[in-house]
């Protein structure tokens, strides 16, 4: 059988003379860049350079859209109605778009991001108003936690949807993320997140923090580009996977629209 996954990272998470992360690096290694919109992170001027970066590395491009919280990082839950979320995704897709347009590529996904990311994965009318947004803007794929409601809502919608798993993070025993502030909620070994990773695309399954065995079945894998271990991460992910015999893709190639 042969196996292939996409690699992406959120990433173009600088702002003004604030900088985070080692895109540059990180890039070397991903398939796919989750770009900030200018709500959660990121400004003009560094989604002009972000796109430029990946379109360099051959990384294909997708919009992180988030929550208006550039103090919280988009990390902290907001009442957003779902017209707001429909709107503020549009809103931010719309943006990256025109910096892709510019550098001659295509905007490839949409991966919401943070806390607007984990809301919409449990409650199906959020991620409806994100799905719709998707769907509006045309000719992308929705990239979403596995066995969410972001699959039914694309589904729904008539959206391409791509199942998305984590390689640096822990998982609760219902397949959602282990909350950041609990024990657990980390993966900071590179060869452990490894192992978990090739088990995942082959077998279908990951162990959560209690020990329970999940079902699902990503067709991408993220690593987190503002972790301090985030190249070290990136570098040692392909490189196992690669040796594992799993293609590493962008999601263009995997998912049908």
């Amino acid at each position: 059988m042969t196996f292939k996954v996409d690699l992406n990272s959120d990433l173009g998470e600088s702002f003004g003379a604030w900088k985070m992360g080692r895109d540059a690096d990180v890039l070397t290694f991903v398939s796919s860049a989750n770009l900030a919109c200018g709500f959660h992170a990121g400004d003009p001027c560094v989604m002009r350079d972000s796109v430029a970066a990946a379109k360099k590395a051959g990384a294909a491009v997708g919009a992180h859209p988030g929550y208006p919280d550039l103090a919280g990082f988009g990390r902290r839950n907001m009442a957003c109605t779902p017209d707001e979320l429909y709107a503020y995704t549009l809103y931010q897709i719309g943006a990256l778009r025109a910096f892709c347009g510019a550098q001659g590529i295509r905007l490839q996904h949409v991966k919401p991001h943070g806390a607007m990311y984990n809301s919409a994965a449990k409650k199906i009318e959020e991620a409806r108003a994100i799905a719709q947004a998707v769907k509006d803007a045309g000719g992308l794929i929705l990239l979403g936690l596995a066995g969410s409601e972001f699959q039914t809502a694309a589904e729904e919608a008539g959206v391409p949807f791509a199942a998305e798993a984590f390689a640096d993070r822990g998982y609760m025993p219902d397949g959602t993320l282990v909350p950041r502030s609990r024990p657990g909620a980390f993966v900071r070994d590179a060869d452990q997140a490894a192992r978990r990773v090739i088990r995942m695309v082959k077998e279908g399954t990951v162990e959560a923090a209690d020990g329970t065995v999940i079902s699902l079945h990503p067709q991408s894998i993220c690593l987190h580009g503002d972790s301090p271990t985030a190249v070290q991460m990136a570098q040692t992910l392909r490189t196992r996977l690669e040796e594992a015999g799993i293609r590493i893709a962008p999601l263009s190639e995997i998912v049908s629209g």
